[in-house]
């Protein structure tokens, strides 16, 4: 355990965001950072308010299923998870070298722990929990932006001391996307907008590069975008854009679903459990040639309602498995997330579009050299060591990305069947 806080770099003038909405928020100093947290709070009860008048009461009483958390248990959470790291932790100056169980005051809320900690209160027991309503779960969170704000006001402005604050920023941004695809999962209109189908562009050729990944060591980073990898990448062809509907519309009139060659053992495996058998990507009612109509020919369902997808709007809502079976049958493969990295910083002019979908990659998530647990992390879904070896890694952004997260360096992670996020992908040639 460290004896005194770690003294950090103070900020210079390079490289710091000048917006709150900047991927370069990773390195935003104290006035940035405050305005970005009210700015998230903001947007989270936003969201809140939004299911309200979705669900038509203050309950939020929603149907119970396993891959969601109950709105209102989510909720208290977002100001939980702040308390518990700032307000709470008298070791927050110490930033990632922090202890995992550091000395805590008490919480606002008595029964805050019992409520939203999720090491006492496991998923399945959140559907049970008498939790407060929705004015008081909105009370405690104006309550603990409040104290976090106080507080980051004599923060030090260094990496350690801001550590905490910018953490509790992109924890409650990524809690927002949360919301939104639980409200896809439980067809709730929230009135968020597809947005319109871009311009297709050929699959583009970048050329054999060294490229390293990873953040550097300035900066907020989540623990698998710690460390660096520098790899020598050949010469490579990249789509362009993730994979459309019009494209995946033909490996499903080609029977993709029912050709075993085309399947990994562990996706025939998640095949097989799929109920009434699985002949498109999560909420697809309709997708074929032989069912085009004047609106296209996929019919899926978005935020509770009925829509036809645009043949040249990005695919989404397929599992890992579907993506790579998509790209055996194409004669292709999925793109490395390297390669992915490469051409969204040197092929930007060239057509290389992302942020519609976020995007699966081959192979499996790895720690990176110089790897290193954070503080925070252990036991929840944001943990990466027991996803090592295991889970996919995903890059890119979707519409419900807050704009400050969309860093063509994010690498995010998820189990290969998971389908609810809205998932894409790209391929690559051999």
């Amino acid at each position: 355990m460290p004896s005194s806080p770690p003294s950090g770099t103070p900020f210079g003038a390079s490289g710091l965001p000048h917006s709150i909405d900047s991927p370069e928020m990773r390195r935003a100093g104290r006035e940035l950072l405050s305005l970005a947290l009210i700015d998230a709070r903001n947007h989270t009860l936003n969201l809140l308010s939004l299911y309200e008048q979705a669900l038509g009461s203050g309950i939020l009483a929603v149907p119970r299923q396993e891959d969601i958390d109950p709105p209102l248990w989510l909720a208290g959470h977002i100001g939980w998870f702040a308390e518990w790291w700032i307000a709470r932790n008298t070791q927050r100056a110490f930033g990632a070298e922090c202890p995992v169980r550091p000395t805590r005051l008490a919480a606002i809320e008595p029964e805050a722990d019992g409520w939203w900690n999720p090491a006492q209160v496991e998923a399945k027991q959140r559907w049970s929990l008498e939790l407060p309503d929705l004015e008081q779960t909105k009370a405690y969170l104006l309550d603990t932006l409040e104290s976090t704000l106080e507080l980051l006001e004599h923060a030090v402005e260094t990496d350690a001391g801001l550590y905490f604050y910018r953490l509790a920023l992109f924890h409650e941004d990524l809690r927002g996307e949360q919301l939104v695809v639980m409200a896809q999962t439980l067809g709730l209109p929230l009135g968020i907008e597809a947005r319109p189908a871009p311009v297709e562009h050929e699959p583009l050729v970048l050329p054999a590069t060294a490229w390293t990944l990873g953040f550097d060591e300035a900066g907020f980073a989540f623990a698998q975008e710690r460390g660096r990898r520098t790899l020598e990448v050949p010469e490579f062809e990249i789509d362009a854009q993730p994979v459309t509907w019009s494209q995946y519309v033909e490996f499903v009139d080609d029977g993709g679903y029912d050709r075993e060659e085309l399947w990994l053992p562990g996706g025939l495996a998640w095949l097989a459990a799929q109920t009434e058998g699985r002949r498109g990507p999560r909420h697809v009612e309709q997708i074929g040639a032989a069912r085009r109509g004047s609106g296209g020919s996929v019919l899926q369902q978005r935020f509770g309602r009925p829509m036809r997808a645009a043949g040249n709007q990005s695919v989404v809502h397929v599992s890992w498995w579907e993506a790579d079976a998509w790209a055996r049958w194409a004669g292709r493969r999925l793109a490395t997330e390297v390669e992915w990295e490469i051409a969204a910083h040197q092929a930007a002019r060239r057509g290389f579009r992302w942020a519609d979908v976020h995007e699966w990659t081959a192979g499996t998530l790895q720690p990176w050299p110089d790897f290193r647990a954070d503080p925070w992390s252990a036991g929840t879904e944001f943990d990466p060591q027991p996803a090592f070896g295991t889970a996919r890694v995903l890059r890119g952004a979707s519409a419900a990305t807050r704009a400050r997260l969309r860093s063509p360096k994010r690498r995010g992670f998820a189990w290969p069947e998971r389908d609810d996020g809205f998932f894409g992908f790209r391929t690559c040639a051999f």
